[in-house]
């Protein structure tokens, strides 16, 4: 998909031993107000955040700790990290997306490094 827009989504992580692949729920932040606010003032998060374009995070001003996945341009997984509030995270020349989501549900899914996701936007 070429031209993201703020909304919904559905992640898709693999399949599962043949079966269909763990769907999560998605929020995209894809405008720049979006993109800025991320999960700022929130205390916590149902599923999953993409913001697109991005290529790297902060947690100043964050309620929470989050897990950061940073995808490339065919969401492949580059990195995966544990981040407290007040952190910068670093910047990752390959990535075009971030996932965040909250601490320890990315180990739950199964990301990891190499692992191929599908992301579907709510028409």
């Amino acid at each position: 998909m070429g031209q993201w827009r703020n909304g919904n989504g559905t992640l898709t992580v693999g399949d599962r031993e043949g079966g269909p692949g763990l769907e999560i729920p998605l929020r995209i932040a894809a405008s720049y107000r979006a993109r800025s606010k991320g999960l700022l003032g929130q205390d916590g998060i149902d599923g999953a955040l993409m913001i697109t374009p991005c290529g790297s995070v902060h947690t100043f001003g964050m309620r929470f700790t989050i897990d950061v996945a940073y995808l490339d341009r065919k969401f492949n997984v580059v990195a995966v990290h544990t981040m407290k509030p007040g952190r910068l995270g670093m910047v990752r020349l390959r990535s075009r997306h971030v996932l965040e989501s909250a601490a320890g549900t990315m180990e739950k899914w199964g990301l990891r490094p190499g692992v191929q996701l599908q992301i579907d936007q709510a028409e």
